[in-house]
């Protein structure tokens, strides 16, 4: 491997490695096939970058996943050879769907179920009411804020503009006392145990 595509490859693979998205090898190896004029076999990928060739077939499988490489057939060969995809545009889209909105719809599962909950709990007493009411306007809160960004970032992937306004209108505000966040009723304190 030349100078230049080494360069190349390392830095993909440092920022694929704190990426938390894909491993430092899968960085590299999309970052050879992307400087690459033409499709190249998973020996050759093996080769170039001194790995084993297991350790290189699962990542590639995993760049497949992603969409970030494609497997190509070559006429006269049986081997498999690999591309870099080329449109970030839809693996972007890709990534915001499969890695971002789907923790998002997570966390407003999450919201809505508890939620349910409390509207579903029998506890009593001024406390418990005072709590529910505390933890229902949390749930709503973030419910909002997650919904508005997964809706946000869903009208992004298609092409069109995304208002700032939804997502504003949706922050979580806490109460501040003297400084710092108000205490909830029935929630544990936090210091020194006397």
């Amino acid at each position: 491997m030349d100078q230049i595509t080494g360069l190349f490859v390392e830095g993909m693979g440092a920022a694929a490695a704190t990426s938390r998205i894909l491993t430092q090898l899968q960085g590299r190896i999309f970052g050879l096939l992307y400087l690459s004029p033409g499709p190249v076999t998973l020996d050759e990928i093996t080769d170039e970058l001194q790995q084993s060739k297991s350790n290189v077939s699962v990542s590639v499988r995993g760049l497949v996943d992603w969409q970030l490489v494609r497997r190509v057939r070559v006429p006269g060969s049986r081997k498999d050879h690999y591309e870099a995809a080329t449109d970030f545009w839809r693996v972007m889209q890709e990534m915001l769907e499969r890695r971002f909105r789907w923790n998002l719809r997570q966390v407003v599962a999450a919201a809505e179920e508890t939620g349910q909950a409390i509207a579903a709990s029998t506890t009593r007493g001024a406390d418990a009411t005072e709590r529910a009411a505390f933890i229902s306007r949390r749930m709503t809160s973030l419910r909002d804020f997650f919904t508005a960004v997964d809706v946000g970032l869903g009208g992004f992937s298609r092409g069109e503009a995304v208002a700032p306004q939804p997502l504003q209108r949706a922050v979580v505000r806490v109460p501040v006392e003297d400084g710092r966040p108000a205490p909830v009723r029935g929630a544990p304190r936090r210091g020194r145990r006397r």
